[in-house]
């Protein structure tokens, strides 16, 4: 039977599996005559190589309510953006490819770095921002839609359950974060959001005491996924961070901007397998390592931005804290994936949540040595204060690399 249980803090919007996915897409097609519906696909090179984004965009083709979508490509030259041109032209709608690392782009770049507004290294965030300041240059879209190129278990009823909430003019949701059950070839996943993000806030409230932000994180049941909608309205005063604590941090913005009653979180598969990232174990600045890290700090900053004192002691406390609701919410992992028939690395698993526990601290060195650093990428409200010609330079630019190579 499906689940139909609500948490009282953000509204869960189930799949109670009555309604057909063509009643949903033939609503959307309708909301998007008025309400102008775009998505945004952050992407590298390496994944045009893949399995997963081909099948993504034979989904996507078929997507009739889609006005434009904005695909951002990172860590490609010159010949793999004229293929990425050729690569996505499959699809139908309204389409640009953004090349991240072109002369123009790095003009802009440069533009901001003279302004003292550094949109942060290379990553998912830093990208994610640039395609969001190009749809907002566009001035064309009222809903805006995200989710990542390696999912293999895609279908395009996901996209459709996604943006629903937000697309509805009848519902009051401003936000919509996906939710899943992150099971795949017969093994139970999710190895962040059930190794470090439960078990850290749960190590938190302990730790800190009673927070509303914690219990609002906590109500999400995937906090770490990257599918989210929201209203474009939103966009101009969304601050998030560069790095790995993307997700966190649109959370945390939804948090500080949005009444309760405005976010919610909606299931939109049955179940999603993706790309598995590395440990990373040996190499902090990449796999897991490094993403337990830029999570930990972005939730961090987030409770020192509303008031709470940390210090070495506290992070002390907080990882044996952790350490021990880790272990025990492992046990519970193991028994459901044992009775529903899934494996479970258990030795593994608790070689993560060591590592996690290390991280910990090490992320709460890297906030107390670095009081002064900038948490998050500028808004674009104040990029357009600041230079109000370079959004629409950066539309220009990247119409000019486009033209360039078809």
């Amino acid at each position: 039977m499906a689940d139909f249980h609500q948490n009282g803090n953000v509204a869960t919007l189930h799949n109670l599996r009555f309604a057909a996915p063509d009643l949903l897409i033939h609503e959307l097609t309708s909301f998007a005559q008025t309400r102008k519906i775009s998505l945004i696909l952050p992407s590298l090179f390496s994944e045009l190589q893949g399995d997963a984004l081909p099948a993504i965009l034979d989904e996507l083709a078929e997507v009739p309510y889609l006005h434009r979508i904005v695909i951002g490509l990172d860590q490609a030259d010159a010949d793999q953006f004229a293929h990425a041109v050729n690569f996505f032209g499959c699809l139908p709608q309204n389409h640009v490819v953004i090349w991240q690392d072109s002369p123009r782009m790095k003009a802009i770049h440069a533009r901001l770095d003279a302004l003292n507004l550094n949109p942060g290294e290379p990553g998912k965030g830093r990208n994610v921002w640039f395609c969001m300041g190009y749809l907002m240059a566009c001035k064309d879209s009222a809903v805006m839609a995200l989710h990542d190129c390696d999912i293999l278990t895609y279908r395009r009823e996901m996209l459709a359950r996604l943006v629903y909430p937000v697309a509805n003019p009848n519902f009051p949701y401003q936000l919509a974060k996906g939710f899943y059950p992150r099971i795949g070839k017969g093994k139970l996943n999710g190895r962040v959001s059930r190794l470090l993000v439960s078990p850290i806030l749960i190590a938190l409230k302990k730790t800190i005491g009673d927070r509303d932000y914690l219990d609002y994180l906590r109500s999400f049941r995937y906090p770490l996924s990257g599918e989210f909608a929201m209203r474009t309205a939103l966009l101009p005063d969304l601050r998030i961070p560069s790095d790995w604590g993307l997700e966190i941090g649109v959370l945390s913005e939804a948090w500080r901007n949005l009444a309760p009653g405005s976010v919610c979180q909606v299931e939109i598969a049955d179940g999603y397998d993706h790309k598995h990232q590395p440990v990373s174990a040996e190499d902090a600045s990449a796999g897991l390592s490094r993403m337990s890290v830029d999570i930990c700090k972005s939730i961090f900053r987030k409770l020192a931005a509303d008031g709470t004192v940390f210090s070495e002691e506290v992070f002390r406390t907080l990882k044996a804290t952790y350490y021990r609701s880790a272990l025990d919410l492992l046990d519970c992992y193991y028994n459901d994936a044992r009775m529903n028939g899934l494996s479970l690395d258990r030795h593994g698993e608790e070689n993560i949540i060591e590592l996690f526990a290390r991280n910990i601290v090490e992320a709460g060195n890297i906030f107390l040595e670095n009081p002064s650093e900038t948490p998050f990428i500028p808004t674009w409200n104040r990029v357009h204060a600041a230079d109000p010609d370079l959004m629409s330079d950066m539309l220009s630019a990247v119409a000019a690399d486009a033209a360039e190579f078809v």
